[in-house]
């Protein structure tokens, strides 16, 4: 299948064949976004609108945080604050308290960043289930992944039986489910293995050159648990 503006992206996140490439593809559109409105894109009156309305998640937050721009965050919160001061505190009769409490959990239940990425994941996905289908390549390229991580699994299938046809979505669930199951069952293991690894009888081995994916495994099943990463710090 030829290369083209569609298929390079979908490539470039295959490739590694190292962890998930859902994820990779998330994390690319997520960064991409995050760049963008902390950037000229904060003061165009329609992404302050949006971002106003919808403001952002904890991960998003925090991801925007790590761009080091303080004071473009600063000049979306002080917006996005303002405005759900008002929609939420405006007025003050008593019968409206339950309406109150209703807008302000509706708060943590939107974000600007999760809609855009959710937008250009499901248009990535498009490409791949196409791919998977007219370019053998690609097929074995998939079926060669390290793995695909739980949340990626399921969001994988369902989409997949959405898109594609019958006999289409037979074989592609098929890989996948030998490829996430095939890495949970050595996952499980590993997991298993460090923690017997404390038991005095195993004293050191833990710390063998060749138990690298036992020492890993823990913060490995995090990820693929929940498709983020963990961090011991």
């Amino acid at each position: 299948m030829r290369e083209s503006i569609l298929t390079i992206p979908v490539n470039d996140v295959f490739m590694p064949r190292c962890g998930c490439p859902i994820c990779r593809m998330r994390d690319t559109v997520e960064q991409h976004i995050s760049e963008y409105i902390m950037g000229a894109a904060m003061m165009e009156p329609d992404v302050r609108i949006e971002t106003n309305r919808l403001g952002f998640c904890h991960t998003h937050f925090n991801l925007l945080l790590q761009q080091n721009n303080r004071l473009s965050l600063g000049l979306m919160l002080e917006s996005h604050l303002a405005e759900k001061e008002k929609e939420i505190f405006s007025g003050g009769l008593p019968f409206a308290r339950n309406s109150k409490a209703k807008k302000a959990e509706r708060v943590t239940e939107t974000c600007f960043v999760c809609e855009k990425v959710e937008w250009g994941v499901n248009h990535t996905l498009e490409t791949v289930f196409n791919m998977y289908v007219k370019d053998p390549a690609f097929k074995k390229l998939f079926a060669g992944q390290e793995y695909i991580c739980l949340p990626h699994y399921t969001m994988l299938r369902n989409k997949a039986q959405q898109q594609m046809s019958k006999g289409d979505f037979a074989d592609f669930d098929k890989a996948l489910t030998k490829l996430v199951g095939d890495y949970m069952h050595s996952l499980q293991q590993d997991v298993s293995e460090f923690c017997k690894s404390f038991d005095y009888r195993n004293a050191g081995k833990l710390h063998n050159e060749d138990m690298e994916h036992v020492r890993s495994s823990v913060l490995r099943a995090i990820q693929f648990l929940t498709g983020r990463e963990g961090t011991d710090k």
